[in-house]
């Protein structure tokens, strides 16, 4: 069979059979013209390459990923089933609404308190820093070693004038008796002239004498008054010296907390330079801010939570007690006052959050325990 033939569509196999040969190689009539046929095409063997090699790249993807997509949902389904469930039930509490803040701790009522006489050194100081302080308790002592020697002194002349106050009324009993005398004499002695027995020049010199005695007394009497004057005039001066003995003590003027300290040893007292600064009854309250749009949320009297980041343990309830009726034209913000109750674990600058509570509401409340978290793949 020539090339022509196979050309015209017979089948190159009835070719190769009627050579009597299996191997196209040694069929010289129609091997030639089988290679020259495919060797004309080259596109056809390009095509045929690619289309192998993405019969190839496809099943081999199928082959890898069909096995992980088995694992994956293998893994998820033990994930699920090993992972604990925890059942409880739901619960009617109350829903708070609040509105939150931070401020600072400060004095409700901040006492100074400052010596009661000036130009005395500071001698004692008996409390500092914290110490609780209850009403007329010394906190220092003022040197009172002058004071005490004038006092001293004082008492002595005040003995001195109580003295002359009893020497010059026996001064004046003694002139009140002669004045009685004086006058007895002039009487008897105004009889006898009047009969005649005595002239009227003894008479005028018994009257004078009684007038002298008159005038006696009158002198007396008022030595009795100055020097009565004088002791009045001595115990004022020691009552004033008592005075200020006493203000030496530098007291507590009310039961309180000790705030500061400034009084130091050797330092001269001055009436207008506090020694100390008390925090009244100890109690405290909470200064905050709050912007200008929220103040129609709050009223006074309404609770308020307080607590603090650097201490777990205060954890208290308090009570807004003032709202300022200024906003601050910068800021935007008004001063809120929070009443503190009284506790050993507040000091004044503290800095502390406050939860204000708006209203309480009834609802249901799901534990955060009975939450199961789900993963959601986009």
């Amino acid at each position: 069979m020539t090339e022509s033939a196979f050309r015209g569509g017979q089948d190159p196999n009835a070719a190769l059979e009627a050579t009597g040969s299996d191997d196209p190689s040694t069929s010289p009539a129609i091997a030639p013209g089988w290679w020259s046929w495919f060797a004309s095409k080259p596109g056809l063997w390009i095509g045929l390459g690619l289309g192998l090699a993405a019969g190839l790249l496809v099943g081999g993807m199928r082959l890898t990923s069909e096995p992980a997509a088995a694992v994956d949902d293998a893994s998820e389904a033990t994930e699920s089933a090993a992972q604990p469930v925890t059942v409880l039930t739901v619960q009617s509490t109350s829903v708070e609404r609040s509105l939150e803040t931070t401020g600072t701790v400060v004095p409700y009522d901040l006492l100074p308190i400052a010596p009661r006489t000036s130009g005395l050194q500071i001698q004692q100081v008996l409390v500092d820093d914290g110490d609780v302080v209850t009403a007329g308790q010394v906190l220092a002592v003022l040197d009172d070693t002058v004071l005490r020697s004038q006092l001293l002194e004082a008492q002595a002349s005040l003995e001195s004038a109580r003295a002359n106050v009893r020497q010059q009324q026996a001064t004046l009993a003694q002139t009140q008796a002669t004045l009685a005398e004086a006058e007895t004499n002039l009487q008897r002695f105004q009889s006898l002239r009047d009969e005649g027995v005595i002239s009227q020049q003894d008479y005028d010199s018994r009257a004078t004498a009684a007038v002298t005695s008159q005038e006696g007394v009158q002198v007396a009497i008022a030595n009795v008054n100055s020097a009565e004057a004088q002791v009045a005039s001595q115990a004022a001066r020691i009552q004033q010296l008592e005075t200020q003995v006493d203000q030496t003590l530098v007291l507590a003027p009310a039961d309180g907390l000790v705030a500061e300290r400034m009084a130091r040893l050797g330092d001269v007292s001055s009436t207008g330079t506090p020694l100390f600064s008390l925090i009244q009854n100890g109690q405290l309250e909470l200064e905050v801010t709050l912007p200008e749009t929220q103040l129609s949320q709050v009223q006074v009297g309404m609770p308020v939570r307080v607590t603090s980041d650097a201490d777990a343990r205060i954890d208290l309830q308090g009570r807004l007690r003032d709202i300022a009726p200024l906003v601050d034209p910068q800021t935007r913000e008004a001063t809120l006052t929070i009443e503190l109750p009284s506790s050993s674990l507040l000091r004044s600058g503290m800095f502390l959050q406050a939860v204000l509570i708006l209203d309480s509401r009834s609802g249901v409340t799901i534990p955060t325990a009975a939450v199961l978290p789900q993963q959601f793949s986009v």
